[in-house]
C-alpha cells in the first residue's frame, strides 16, 4: 500500500466533500488512485442514502427562483435532518438548482408520481389504450405500450422523475440522493409552487 500523502486526502475531500479520514480510508482502500476514490465513495454514499429513507427531515429551507424577464416564478421547500446541514453551501446549492429547474421548461406538475391525481392517470391510460387498440398489436404488446406511454408521462410530468436541466444524465431523484450522500443526511423536496404569468395554478 502506497503512503497517503495530505495533498492527496485534501484533493480528495475538495473533490468529494466527505470528511478527512473517509478520504483517507478510500485513498488507502484504492491504492492511492484518486479517481477510483472517487468512485469507491460515491458507491458507498449512494448505498448509505436509502438507509436514511426513513428518518425524519424537517429542517431545511424555502427558496424562490424568479426567471430574468419576471414572467415565470417559483418557490420550493427542500429539507434535511439538520439546521448544519441547511446552512452548507452544498445544500443551498441544490435548493438554488431545483427551484430553477422547477422554473425551466420543464414545468413540472407534480413532486413525485403518488402526488398524480387518480383520475388523470385513468384518463391518459384510457388515452393511450385507445390509440394502441387501433394499430392491430395482440393485446400483451398493447399492455407494454400503454404502460410504456404512462412512464414517459410520469418522466415528463413528475419533478422527481424529469431528467435534471443542467444534467439530463441524472433525475431530481437522482441528485438529491447524490447530495445526502455527500452530507449524510436524508435530503428530499417537500413541495413547491410554479406561477407562470396568465396561468391558473392546477
Amino acid at each position: 500500500m502506497s503512503d497517503i500523502t495530505a495533498e492527496q486526502v485534501k484533493e480528495l475531500r475538495e473533490l468529494t466533500g466527505v470528511g478527512m479520514m473517509d478520504c483517507k480510508r478510500a485513498l488507502e482502500e484504492t491504492g492511492g488512485d484518486v479517481e477510483k476514490a472517487v468512485e469507491l465513495l460515491r458507491q458507498k454514499g449512494i448505498a448509505s442514502v436509502a438507509k436514511r429513507a426513513g428518518r425524519v427531515a424537517n429542517q431545511g429551507l424555502v427558496d424562490s427562483y424568479i426567471h430574468f424577464n419576471n414572467t415565470v416564478g417559483v418557490l420550493v421547500e427542500v429539507n434535511c435532518e439538520t439546521d448544519f446541514v441547511a446552512n452548507t453551501d452544498e445544500f443551498r446549492r441544490l435548493a438554488k438548482d431545483v427551484a430553477l429547474h422547477i422554473a425551466s421548461p420543464a414545468a413540472p406538475r407534480w413532486l413525485s408520481r403518488e402526488d398524480v391525481p387518480a383520475e388523470v392517470l385513468g384518463y391518459h391510460r384510457n388515452l393511450y389504450e385507445a390509440q394502441a387498440q387501433g394499430s392491430g398489436k395482440p393485446e400483451h404488446v398493447i399492455r407494454r405500450i400503454v404502460e410504456g406511454k404512462l412512464e414517459a408521462f410520469h418522466k415528463e410530468n413528475v419533478l422527481l422523475e424529469q431528467p435534471f436541466v443542467r444534467d439530463d444524465t441524472k433525475t431530481i431523484r437522482q441528485l438529491l440522493d447524490e447530495v445526502s450522500a455527500k452530507v449524510g443526511e436524508k435530503v428530499a423536496v417537500r413541495r413547491f409552487v410554479r406561477y407562470k404569468l396568465g396561468e391558473e395554478l392546477d
